[in-house]
């Protein structure tokens, strides 16, 4: 049907298939931003099978467009009641209008012959989007380090790490590898053999960077006195931007070598696709923990030791200052870097955003009137000691005046 089109969601993208009019129609309609699917690549990957052949040939006989799923668009799409599959963990449905007009009533089709139901059909269109998915998270990567005016070669090659060295030469061989891909429409076996070996370095300098942000966080942690928190504080401001940097890059790399593996697959071993596709969606996401953990750690560190600082500002008020600056700037910086790189709970680092931007407000007003406090006390203790130096006066005068009085008053009777 010219009016009928198929959504598949897998939670991070919603893949929109059927007749380019129809797509164009929904998307439009919808307002929803949207990519090439770039399914006419599967009728080959799904050629060995006579089904998946077919579904390979429905595929590419139709437009696909893919929409990354935002917190807005989600809650677009979470109006048609799309089913979930608890095996795959993808939801889809079927769109039906009339008359020309895409209308939000869903149908779920059913048996063997629908081409939702086609599991080679989805496996594929679910690989494509899983695919699209980590290549937008390239980009946001690009644009994080663009954006932070951090290119994270010059910080590798400013290193004398063996691992860091390793990663550079790494780094050429996936780009290699992702512009022949592009190139080709596929991953053959020669082109994966000169990759295969490299996420292992990837992992590598992954942990470094990581050992290295622990580092910074414990050094704050340990800082008793303002003087050291301010020494190790200024540090972590100065230092830990690299260390996001190349931890961004190396998750940058990880869905590089993904995107490459999973064509492989599809190319090599149709049959191991959605299981693979599922594994890697997995490790993404341990990934993106390890590093919340260790950059939340990083913040907390930053955060007690603005606050330690705080309570001291009027004996240190230089020392408090930097303190508190340099929390709010690492603060804000894991901010956007976690951001950039969804880690962990896209709404929560919208909130932590917010709630840093806050935190920075009341700060320094507290450094403000701390600074003022110090003045005031000055102030203070300076009108005290004038005051007492002129009571102490006044009364030395009195006593003299009364022992006057007294000795006059004593010569008088004798």
């Amino acid at each position: 049907m010219a009016d009928e089109i198929q959504l598949i969601s897998d939670g991070d993208g919603l893949a929109v298939i059927g007749h380019p009019t129809a797509v164009e129609r929904f998307l439009v309609s919808e307002g929803l931003p949207s990519k090439d699917l770039g399914l006419r690549r599967l009728r080959s990957a799904l050629g060995d099978v006579a089904a998946a052949a077919q579904a390979g040939s429905d595929v590419a006989a139709a437009s696909g467009r893919w929409v990354k799923l935002t917190k807005e668009t989600a809650q677009k799409i979470d109006a048609y009641g799309l089913r979930k599959s608890a095996a795959s963990g993808l939801s889809t449905g079927v769109l039906r209008g009339e008359k020309g007009r895409i209308k939000g009533f869903v149908e779920f089709a059913q048996g063997p012959g629908s081409k939702l139901g086609n599991p080679a059909r989805l496996v594929g269109v679910a690989t494509v989007m899983a695919q699209l998915a980590m290549q937008q998270a390239m980009d946001e990567v690009t644009e994080y380090l663009a954006a932070i005016d951090e290119k994270v070669d010059d910080v590798l090659r400013a290193q004398q790490d063996a691992a860091l060295a390793e990663m550079i030469g790494a780094d050429f061989m996936i780009e290699e590898a992702m512009t022949v891909r592009e190139q080709v429409g596929r991953v053959s076996e020669i082109t994966w053999s000169k990759v295969q070996g490299t996420s292992t370095t990837i992992a590598t300098t992954q942990a470094y960077a990581v050992r290295q942000l622990d580092a910074l966080a414990g050094k704050v942690e340990s800082g008793t006195k303002v003087g050291d928190l301010a020494k190790a504080s200024k540090e972590a401001e100065a230092k830990a931007q690299e260390w996001l940097a190349v931890l961004a890059r190396c998750f940058q790399l990880q869905d590089a070598i993904a995107v490459l593996e999973l064509d492989r697959v599809l190319d090599a071993a149709p049959e191991e696709l959605e299981l693979h596709r599922l594994g890697l969606r997995t490790a993404r996401q341990n990934r993106q923990d390890l590093i919340a953990r260790c950059t939340e750690r990083l913040i907390a560190c930053m955060i007690a030791a603005a606050g330690t600082a705080n309570a001291k500002v009027l004996l240190h008020p230089t020392a408090s200052r930097d303190v508190v600056h340099a929390s709010n700037h690492v603060e804000g910086n894991v901010v956007e870097f976690h951001g950039r790189l969804g880690i962990e709970r896209g709404r929560q680092a919208l909130e932590a955003r917010r709630w840093g931007e806050a935190a920075a407000e009341v700060r320094d007003k507290v450094l403000v009137k701390g600074t003022e406090g110090v003045d005031a006390a000055r102030r203070l203790r300076d009108g005290t000691l004038d005051r007492a130096r002129g009571a102490t006066g006044r009364l030395a005068n009195e006593i003299t005046e009364r022992a006057l009085r007294r000795r006059g008053d004593g010569g008088a009777e004798g």
